[in-house]
C-alpha cells in the first residue's frame, strides 16, 4: 500500500486550478476492465455507480443514505478478436424504480453486434429511449473504448504503415492528417495540408 500511495496510486490528484469553497453533491464513478479468456475470447466489464453526499428518501427504498449507491448497475460484453460481441450480460444491483432491472434481458441483443464505424448509432438504435436503460446504455461507448484498447494492442501483426487506413487517424487533434504525430508514426497516411 505504501509503495502504490507513493506512486500516486489509491490517492486523488485534480491537475485542475484549485476550486473555490464547495460541498460535494453527485458522484459517477464509470470502470470498465479489459481481460483475456483462457479460450482465446475478451471480457469487458462496465460498471456504473451513482451516488448523492446527501441522504435523501426514496418511495421505492426508502431512506438512501449517503454515498449509497442510486444506480449500481454491470455490464459485460465477450468478444471476438474481430470486435463481434459473442455474449452479453447486465445486471442492475441498485435502481431508484421499480422495475429498472427487467430490462437487462435485453441487453443480450448486443450479441453479434461489432464494435467499429457506426457503433454509436445501433447501441442508439437499438437501446435508445425506452428499449433500454439510460444508464447502460451510456456506459456501451466507454466499454467499446476499453474493448478497442485491450483487444487491438494485442492484434497488431502488420506495422502501422503498412495495410488499411488506421481507423485512429482523424479522430482527435493530435491524430490530425496534417499533423507532427502523423507524420512521425504514422508516414504513409500523413497529407501536408489535409482538411478538418
Amino acid at each position: 500500500v505504501a509503495r502504490r500511495r507513493a506512486a500516486g496510486v489509491g490517492r486523488r490528484i485534480v491537475p485542475l486550478t484549485e476550486p473555490g469553497a464547495r460541498s460535494p453533491i453527485h458522484s459517477r464513478e464509470i470502470r470498465c476492465e479489459g481481460f483475456r479468456r483462457d479460450d482465446g475470447l475478451f471480457d469487458i466489464d462496465g460498471r456504473i455507480v451513482d451516488s448523492k453526499a446527501y441522504s435523501f428518501e426514496n418511495r421505492f427504498r426508502g431512506t438512501v443514505e449517503s454515498g449509497d449507491p442510486v444506480h449500481d448497475m454491470w455490464l459485460r460484453i465477450t468478444l471476438n478478436d474481430r470486435l463481434e460481441i459473442v455474449a452479453a450480460e447486465a445486471v442492475t444491483d441498485k435502481h431508484p424504480y421499480p422495475g429498472c432491472g427487467d430490462i437487462t434481458p435485453d441487453y443480450r441483443a448486443l450479441i453479434g453486434l461489432r464494435i467499429g464505424p457506426g457503433w454509436s448509432r445501433e447501441v442508439r438504435r437499438s437501446f435508445g429511449g425506452v428499449r433500454g436503460c439510460t444508464h447502460i446504455t451510456k456506459l456501451l461507448d466507454n466499454m467499446a473504448v476499453a474493448a478497442l484498447q485491450t483487444i487491438m494492442p494485442l492484434l497488431k501483426t502488420e506495422p502501422a504503415d503498412a495495410g488499411r487506413r488506421p481507423p485512429q487517424l482523424d479522430g482527435c487533434h493530435v491524430l490530425r492528417s496534417d499533423g507532427a504525430v502523423v507524420r512521425e508514426y504514422y508516414p504513409r497516411w500523413y497529407r501536408d495540408g489535409a482538411a478538418d
